[in-house]
């Protein structure tokens, strides 16, 4: 297809759903915040250079474009990868591997906890557990969509122990007195991710005039704040659009990063923060205190860090370790992961006398690749780890 292709199509200015089609196969889906902005993306004059090899092979073969408008971005993620999952596009599965792709899991019990979890990590729990949606290829935009659709029909996670106060605070904490409400919200989310937003609303209109009849106005009152909610999505959090943050990939790549401070060995710690999609995430920054080592040894602090880190199998893993120092440090990390059984590249900040970074170590072509990243996300572990060693001095000093 060529640009004057494209213009044939008029393409409304809203969010939704395009797909790419040769005669009636189709060749890739992909989401919008604005139909017609997104997909005129993929005729510019820079096309060479901002798209992948695939993405420019599925442009050539393609013959025409369709759409379906959606209410909201979030339905419009939503919807892609409901589509996705029954068509299985060619050029989709392609753009990359099924086991970095990212799941919502309802967990089967009595109180249902609903999750996400990435394809690789699907194969460890049992089926008969879990009720899946996806695959979506960005963890970040996930975790924002669960976050608006919380907002709507509280539920309980896999970190409820340690943040239900916190949810109760700001009114996300589900009601567990009564079980019934309780699922009829995971009822209603499970019609939700399968794109039934229209039945959802039938059925919390009649639910209200049912609670209404019966007098019952409090909950009336909160199934209908539930369909006002429903009817006005408020997904901005949802508008940056990863694909055309980072046009070369058009998927979402979470950095990890990490590193070691202490002074002369004393109140030695470590620390992992995570970039996504060129920005920090600094809900997933995660601190360690060094228990196994004795006297200034980094290698085997590190060691020990992603030993623990990597022990937690419920953490989204990411698509590339970021270490601070050199070969001894990259040697250390690729081991530690191979023990782990995580296969994932690492690379490594290089610092000159002045603590200065003055190159990156290992794979050059990631290290090209992600140079910015890889040095923001380097960046915020120094700065994470030095503060971190700082107040846990502070407190043993006054000890």
């Amino acid at each position: 297809m060529k640009l004057k292709d494209f213009k044939k199509h008029k393409l409304p200015d809203k969010p939704g759903v395009y797909f790419f089609l040769k005669g009636k196969e189709i060749l890739y889906i992909g989401k919008a915040t604005s139909l017609k902005d997104r997909v005129k993306s993929y005729f510019g004059k820079d096309l060479i250079e901002t798209r992948s090899l695939i993405i420019l092979d599925m442009i050539f073969k393609a013959e025409k474009i369709d759409f379906q408008v959606t209410d909201s971005v979030l339905e419009a993620l939503i919807l892609e990868a409901n589509l996705i999952k029954k068509y299985q596009p060619k050029y989709n599965t392609k753009e990359k591997d099924d086991k970095s792709f990212n799941y919502v899991c309802i967990i089967k019990e009595s109180l249902p906890k609903i999750v996400i979890l990435r394809g690789k990590e699907l194969k460890s729990v049992q089926s008969s557990t879990l009720h899946t949606f996806g695959p979506y290829p960005s963890g970040a935009q996930l975790r924002e969509a669960l976050k608006i659709v919380r907002r709507i029909f509280p539920f309980l996670d896999n970190k409820n122990k340690n943040y239900l106060q916190f949810y109760r605070q700001i009114g996300l904490a589900p009601d567990l007195k009564n079980k019934t409400l309780y699922l009829q919200n995971i009822k209603n989310i499970k019609l939700f991710f399968s794109g039934k937003k229209k039945e959802i609303l039938r059925n919390l209109k009649r639910g209200m005039k049912t609670y209404a009849k019966a007098r019952e106005f409090e909950k009336a009152g909160e199934v209908k704040r539930q369909i006002f909610a429903l009817k006005h999505i408020n997904d901005v959090a949802l508008i940056k659009d990863p694909s055309l943050v980072y046009p070369k990939e058009g998927i979402a790549v979470r950095i990890e990063a990490y590193d070691i401070a202490h002074m002369g060995g004393k109140n030695m710690v470590g620390v992992m923060v995570v970039v996504e999609n060129g920005e920090v995430v600094k809900s997933e920054y995660k601190k360690f205190k060094v228990r196994t080592q004795a006297g200034a040894n980094d290698t085997g602090a590190l060691r020990e860090v992603l030993k623990r880190r990597f022990a937690h199998t419920e953490w989204e893993y990411p698509d590339l370790v970021v270490v601070d120092g050199s070969t001894a440090q990259i040697n250390v990390a690729k081991k530690t992961l191979e023990k782990a059984g995580a296969n994932i590249p690492v690379v490594s900040v290089i610092k000159d006398e002045r603590h200065k970074p003055k190159g990156i170590g290992g794979d050059k072509k990631l290290a090209i690749k992600y140079e910015k990243e890889i040095l923001l996300a380097n960046s915020e572990a120094h700065r994470f780890a030095i503060n971190y060693h700082k107040n846990m001095r502070n407190r043993n000093f006054l000890k």
